[in-house]
């Protein structure tokens, strides 16, 4: 099998209100960009400044109906990109991600993750980035968090991220698992700590885990994201 050329590469980045953080995510992708990579953002409605400010750096900027399994099918679908890499406004890849992306691709894998650390003052955050590396690497399963990956063909074949408010990380992984066990790169992208901070560390890890197990469990993601939220 042919290596790939860095140019198959197609970065989407779902995003709603991130004016914040949007331009030091998408500059910290310049040097992927300048190696042939395509940076696609996606809004899902911002009210803010987020498009303005994203538009001088990224090769796309687009709009679709907010939700981000709704934005991340947008993307893809312009069709630009062997694979496709989809990345949270708030998460940093490493500087040459492509790199060992691209290998484990050659290797023979469909889809992967990277290893993740998250950046805030809570000492558990550390724990918390190694729990989910080690329970990804257990079960297969990746997050958002974690920049997953994946062929084109793997995604067409999966048929996309399905349309739900919540968890669909968590439901694609489980339908390209199906398709063969993820590259579990330990390259490690660094994603924000907001969302803990926020709510309290040990209250988001609760919420977390007993949203998880309901929706293992089969309860409609629907119903989740209302109490998520």
């Amino acid at each position: 099998m042919a290596p790939f050329p860095s140019s198959s590469l197609c970065i989407v980045l779902p995003v709603l209100n991130e004016a914040s953080a949007i331009e030091a995510t998408l500059r910290s992708l310049a040097p992927l960009r300048q190696r042939g990579a395509c940076v696609v953002v996606v809004d899902g409605g911002s009210q803010d400044d987020t498009q303005a400010l994203a538009r001088p750096h990224a090769d796309a900027v687009i709009q679709a109906p907010r939700g981000r399994a709704a934005q991340m099918n947008a993307g893809a679908a312009l069709g630009w990109g062997e694979v496709l890499l989809f990345l949270h406004a708030d998460t940093w890849l490493p500087e040459r991600a492509d790199v060992p992306l691209l290998q484990s691709l050659d290797r023979g894998h469909v889809w992967g993750r990277f290893d993740v650390r998250i950046a805030g003052r809570p000492w558990m955050l550390a724990v918390v980035a190694a729990m989910m590396n080690l329970r990804s690497r257990c079960t297969g399963i990746a997050t958002g968090d974690q920049a997953i990956f994946m062929r084109r063909e793997a995604y067409t074949q999966v048929g996309g991220f399905a349309l739900q408010p919540l968890m669909e990380d968590i439901d694609m992984s489980r339908r390209l698992r199906a398709l063969g066990a993820p590259a579990c790169l330990r390259e490690r992208v660094i994603t924000s700590g907001r969302r803990w901070e926020q709510r309290g560390v040990w209250r988001t890890i609760v919420l977390m885990w007993r949203l998880r197990w309901r929706y293992w469990r089969g309860e409609s993601a629907h119903t989740l994201a209302q109490e998520y939220r």
